[in-house]
């Protein structure tokens, strides 16, 4: 499923860098492929920006190819911006206001970073609130994930999220529970994903809400799930959207919080990422850096030469199936107006036949 590049965002030219196939707008008007537009409402903080957009923009261009991907991101003007990522949303983002007007065949809504534990205290709560509700009436499916699947498990649901003694933080086996859905067909029956987060909602919530569980980790905690229609709403848990280094990159960020005195105790090693040379390199940066702090002479930087090369992706290619199975679910049950199709025979209210 191709990309098309129909404006100037440059997460396309670094897409295009990496070997995704982007196609020019012209050329793709002479394509005689059907086009699916799909909403990207970015959440992520400035740092995580525009990484997150390419990161879901991969994913979806790496799929089947049966369609033209449009690939509309917009946020929230509640969510506060720097200077140069508000120059980013308003050379390169839609309004809400726009998404509403063109209309969408999917949605994906990222996560967030939250100060404090209750969600509804957020300045993005309401405004998000409107965007879900928005899309369950006038878009095929929504993907929601980790912090948007909290959210929406609250407000919608009733189901809270719960705090963890500790962070869920590194690369997670999971078990496909359900393999009769459409999203879970011809994939792994176990895969990995990457998690990172505080909070969880558990499978005993999602059993509650009546959601259709498909993917647990092994010690149960839920990582994909959908409404009970099956499509309406998909739910990821987890992050199987992340690059590479993505959990590296979050062990940098937490390293240079304790160098400045903004974190009491050094970061773990994120479960199930590191293998033994990279463990043994940052061991002897954290000593160096201990060293550094104690004498008041300059930092030293993390390694990431030494690292990065040696780091696995054990989880993009199921990530992979799973959106483009997803993506091919709203490819079948959605018309060229972007309304819901039904053949003879098949009930609206169970378009999958999974009940």
């Amino acid at each position: 499923m191709p990309l098309v590049a129909h404006n100037n965002l440059p997460s396309f030219n670094r897409l295009r860098g990496e070997g995704i196939r982007v196609l020019a707008p012209d050329f793709a008007l002479h394509q005689d492929i059907r086009e699916l537009h799909i909403g990207l409402l970015n959440m992520m903080p400035d740092a995580a920006l525009a990484a997150t957009e390419r990161q879901f923009f991969r994913l979806i261009g790496e799929s089947n190819p049966i369609a033209q991907f449009y690939v509309h991101p917009f946020t929230l003007p509640e969510i506060e911006r720097g200077k140069n990522a508000q120059k980013h949303v308003d050379e390169y983002y839609q309004t809400f206001d726009q998404i509403r007007e063109q209309g969408l065949d999917a949605l994906i809504i990222t996560g967030a970073n939250v100060i404090g534990p209750d969600l509804s205290n957020q300045s993005f709560w309401q405004p998000l609130i409107e965007v879900v509700d928005w899309a369950y009436e006038n878009v095929t499916s929504t993907l929601c994930s980790c912090l948007a699947t909290h959210a929406v498990l609250e407000f919608r649901y009733g189901q809270k999220r719960i705090p963890q003694p500790d962070k869920k933080w590194g690369v997670f086996p999971h078990q496909i529970v359900d393999n009769t859905h459409p999203l879970v067909v011809d994939i792994n029956t176990r895969f990995d994903v990457p998690h990172s987060r505080w909070n969880a909602v558990t499978l005993e919530q999602f059993q509650v809400a009546g959601l259709r569980v498909l993917a647990e980790l092994d010690d149960g905690c839920v990582h994909l799930a959908t409404s009970p229609d099956g499509f309406r709403t998909v739910f990821f848990q987890g992050h199987p959207e992340y690059d590479t280094i993505s959990l590296l990159k979050e062990y940098k960020r937490e390293a240079v919080l304790y160098a400045k005195g903004e974190r009491k105790d050094y970061p773990p090693f994120p479960e199930n990422y590191f293998g033994v040379f990279e463990k043994a390199v940052l061991n002897e940066y954290r000593l160096r850096l201990d060293e550094a702090m104690s004498s008041g002479s300059e930092l030293p930087e993390l390694p990431e030469d030494l690292i990065v090369p040696r780091l696995n992706n054990t989880w993009r290619d199921t990530a992979g199936e799973v959106v483009g199975n997803w993506m091919g679910l709203i490819y079948q049950i959605t018309n060229s107006d972007r309304r819901l199709q039904f053949m003879d025979g098949v009930d609206p209210d169970d378009p999958l036949g999974l009940r």
